[in-house]
């Protein structure tokens, strides 16, 4: 991959009331970098992502990529999209074929879900679905990554060790990776970039390059954070409406005995009917 490139990149929405998202984006991405982007809720984060996944095409300006088209491209979202009658292992399968199995068993026990290959995504807490969909992105070994808050309302032990997977798997392959983050230390620990959107209009306010050496160390990364917060302590902070036993690393004893006796019906409903 050759890297990409944003020019006046705009985007307006009518709904609830006509309001600008994005204003005159101008951004290179190189090939190879982990570029995360940040901003307070509502400044376009999400949408730009969209656009570079092609998932939206009613913007202004140009996306430009060197040979004229998008390269293999695999997005984590901010919900774990996973088809919901399919086990987690299936729904690895449905993207990376079948011929893939042992490397989509790799890629599960990678993000601590060995074991849960065949249990259905009701099964599983939010973030044990979170971290199926990025073992699902993963295996398809895309030249651009692009991830939506991937490890948001995990438990920070859990996050931490899935940012390191990540980080070991960006320096590994090589792999583009652009990154939507609340998270500033999040940003600061993985990136090569940062990129800051506006609280007002999604314009661009500050490109910040990280030429830290890695492993980072938690000094630089402190000095680092003290940098940026001056930049972001006035945006308007989120609010944490997640439920915490939804993102935890393992599934709740309610769900799972919910789901128990949910499997028992469904079997003894299907062999009365046989």
């Amino acid at each position: 991959m050759k890297g990409f490139e944003l020019q006046g990149i705009t985007r307006d929405f009518a709904h609830p009331t006509p309001h600008a998202v994005l204003r005159g984006i101008d951004l290179t991405v190189t090939a190879g970098e982990l570029l995360s982007l940040v901003g307070p809720s509502g400044s376009g984060k999400t949408t730009l992502l969209r656009i570079i996944a092609g998932l939206d095409r009613v913007f202004g300006g140009k996306l430009i990529w060197p040979d004229g088209r998008r390269p293999t491209t695999a997005m984590v979202f901010q919900e774990p999209r996973l088809v919901p009658w399919l086990s987690i292992l299936d729904n690895l399968l449905l993207v990376a074929g079948e011929a893939s199995r042992d490397e989509a068993t790799v890629a599960l026990a990678e993000v601590e879900l060995a074991g849960s290959e065949h249990a259905f995504p009701g099964q599983l807490s939010g973030g044990m679905q979170r971290r199926a969909s990025l073992a699902r992105a993963l295996l398809t070994r895309p030249a651009l990554l692009l991830l939506d808050e991937p490890f948001i309302s995990l438990d920070a032990a859990c996050a931490g060790r899935m940012r390191r997977l990540l980080a070991t798997y960006w320096q590994k392959h090589g792999v583009t990776i652009v990154l939507v983050t609340h998270d500033l230390r999040e940003a600061v620990e993985l990136s090569t970039r940062i990129v800051a959107l506006s609280p007002q209009e999604g314009r661009l306010m500050k490109e910040v390059p990280l030429p830290l050496p890695r492993p980072r160390a938690d000094a630089a990364i402190d000095e680092a954070l003290a940098g940026l917060r001056a930049l972001t302590d006035g945006w308007p902070q989120p609010s944490d409406s997640s439920d915490s036993a939804s993102a935890r690393c393992g599934p709740t004893t309610a769900q799972t005995s919910h789901f128990s006796r949910a499997r028992s019906r469904f079997l003894a409903l299907s062999r009365s009917i046989a």
